[in-house]
């Protein structure tokens, strides 16, 4: 089969696997996949398995300048392509990228699948502080992304609420969760990572992966470090990641300085997807600090099923799929005081937990993809 996808961010570039570079590097095993080249990041070109097809004109730095000034060339691209490679299916994932791609599909008759991987208008305004943007960037954001579920053929995306707000708004989605790589994301020792962070064995470590951006409360979780110095003499905040498109990160820097706890807070920077089991081996705690009420309502990120298949207790905003999963591994918070209050129980009774992630492996979802694609060809 040929399948051309069209994914949310620079495939090539960008220093953090989604859920896309998971699963497509995987049915790239047995079918022809290429792939859509923005020049959005500057990291490090990875290796794949997808043939790269360039559809950049202007490599703006800025995800709105860049999908917005580029979209007309998008559709020129998108339009060759399409004709020249006799693609089977098309998934789109992006926003005016894939309003571009659903348009030169449908003049091909290439059937469209859209992949709604989180709720795009909350997604990309959380990259603007003033409201007045926020709100104008929600509401265009929703406006095409309606547009392109309309047009696409099957919607997919990763969570059960998700499909059910998309219910209420008169679109029927199928689920494919998120999930992890359980070749090496699993129960592991954490003491080499430790001692390459000069963490001692006694501290305990409160962990976070991920994107450091403002959806995450990371701001709160420093403000609760010197209470649980307090209680703890020997605790650290271990955050791997780091920020992509604003200057968050230095903003937690600059407040943990202004709180005296710089030398319990370790930013590793960003990390190679690879490496990321082996600092979560080394965490006691797991954290998920989801911050924007909306997003909660319909997540269910791949760090849970990370943190999960290494075996980590998790403490985390709240997130009813995630919940309705249940398992003695997660400890939610609503308030700073039962975030402590959880943090102090774990640090009390350290648990152990069974770990069984057969069903959260990227390769069972690379199959439901695969069905998918078999049944709408």
């Amino acid at each position: 089969m040929k399948i051309l996808l069209v994914s949310t961010q620079d495939y090539i570039h960008h220093p953090v696997l989604s859920r896309h570079h998971n699963i497509f590097e995987i049915l790239a095993e047995r079918h022809d996949v290429h792939v859509a080249h923005f020049h959005v990041s500057r990291c490090a070109p990875r290796s794949t398995r997808l043939t790269v097809d360039e559809t950049t004109l202007i490599p703006f730095r800025s995800p709105l300048l860049h999908y917005t000034l580029n979209t007309p060339y998008h559709y020129y691209a998108f339009d060759r392509l399409i004709d020249k490679e006799d693609f089977d299916i098309v998934v789109a994932a992006n926003v005016l990228a894939g309003s571009a791609v659903i348009h030169a599909a449908k003049k091909h008759e290439v059937p469209v699948v859209f992949d709604l991987k989180d709720w795009f208008p909350d997604s990309a305004a959380a990259y603007f502080k003033n409201r007045f943007l926020q709100d104008t960037v929600r509401k265009s954001v929703w406006a095409i992304t309606k547009r392109n579920l309309k047009n696409c053929d099957i919607i997919t995306t990763v969570s059960p609420s998700l499909v059910d707000k998309l219910g209420r708004l008169g679109f029927s989605a199928e689920l494919i969760t998120n999930g992890a790589d359980t070749d090496i994301f699993k129960p592991a020792d954490g003491s080499p990572a430790r001692r390459e962070l000069g963490i001692k064995k006694e501290d305990f470590v409160i962990g976070f992966c991920g994107s450091i951006e403002r959806w995450y409360a990371l701001d709160e979780m420093i403000r609760a470090l010197p209470a649980l110095i307090r209680y703890h003499p020997d605790t650290r905040l271990l955050i791997v990641g780091g920020s992509l498109f604003t200057d968050y990160q230095e903003e937690l820097k600059v407040l943990v300085g202004a709180l005296g706890v710089a030398d319990r807070v370790i930013f590793t920077g960003l990390k190679p997807y690879n490496e990321l089991p082996r600092y979560i081996a080394c965490m006691d705690a797991c954290t998920i600090p989801l911050a924007p009420p909306q997003w909660g309502d319909i997540a269910l990120p791949n760090k849970y099923f990370e943190y999960s298949a290494c075996g980590k207790p998790i403490v985390m905003r709240p997130m009813p799929d995630v919940e309705k999963i249940g398992g003695p591994d997660l400890f939610v918070y609503r308030t700073q005081e039962e975030y402590i209050s959880h943090i102090r129980t774990l640090m009390d009774n350290p648990p152990t937990f069974s770990v069984n992630p057969d069903k959260s492996s990227w390769k069972e979802k690379s199959r439901q993809f695969e069905e998918i694609f078999n049944r709408i060809v």
